[in-house]
């Protein structure tokens, strides 16, 4: 069994587990007050095995599936936990800084290393078809990005209550991910740069209304 299965079946068994037991939801879930006034450090990585619902945790663990063989086969199993636990730590002290004056914030999901994976591997393979559902035509890889990045900050900067996800976490892990296949590949996200900047337009956007226009604070 790989890693990236074994990932995927912890992720769900764990979220599964949360699903019927709000204690430990509420304990390993991302909230600010909690880490900042407790020092509960856990939850920066332990959020990242909880999920809303099915559909969250299917949509989160069906693009990893997708994408992470890419990271695998360009930077290794090292590599490959290096960016999502990394993104999942980084999108989620993103987050903490964001929302440092918001302690009842709370997150969960593993977006944000997804979201590391995600940009990751399309820097290495930006063409590459994603086929989803009863869609008989192949998605390319930096258009599937910019969809989910779009969805992800039109959510964040739309929050409705109780939705639980991590959006802010997205843009740290995509960072992170996006940082390390420069690092370890610069050819490969040069020739590519094109793609990714593209998909990087929702980012970008979200960058602009976070700290040019203070939309959150």
């Amino acid at each position: 069994m790989n890693i990236i299965i074994l990932i995927i079946i912890a992720t769900s068994v764990i979220s599964f587990i949360a699903f019927n037991n709000i204690s430990i939801f509420e304990k390993y879930k991302f909230n600010v007050g909690a880490i900042q006034n407790r020092k509960e450090y856990i939850r920066l990585l332990s959020a990242g095995f909880l999920h809303a619902d099915i559909m969250h945790l299917v949509f989160n663990m069906m693009t990893l599936y997708f994408f992470a063989p890419i990271v695998v086969e360009g930077f290794g199993n090292l590599g490959f936990l290096i960016i999502y636990f990394g993104s999942i730590l980084l999108g989620n002290i993103f987050s903490l800084f964001l929302y440092q004056k918001q302690p009842w914030y709370s997150a969960i999901g593993a977006s944000g290393g997804v979201s590391g994976i995600l940009f990751a591997s399309i820097a290495m393979i930006p063409a590459l078809k994603i086929y989803m559902f009863f869609i008989p035509i192949g998605i390319p890889g930096f258009i599937f990005g910019l969809l989910y990045f779009s969805y992800s900050v039109y959510m964040m900067l739309n929050p409705r209550q109780q939705d639980n996800i991590g959006h802010a976490a997205h843009l740290g892990g995509a960072f992170f991910g996006l940082v390390y296949a420069i690092v370890n590949q610069p050819e490969k996200a040069i020739e590519n740069s094109m793609y990714i900047g593209i998909m990087a337009l929702p980012l970008l956007y979200l960058s602009y209304e976070i700290f040019i226009r203070k939309r959150i604070n």
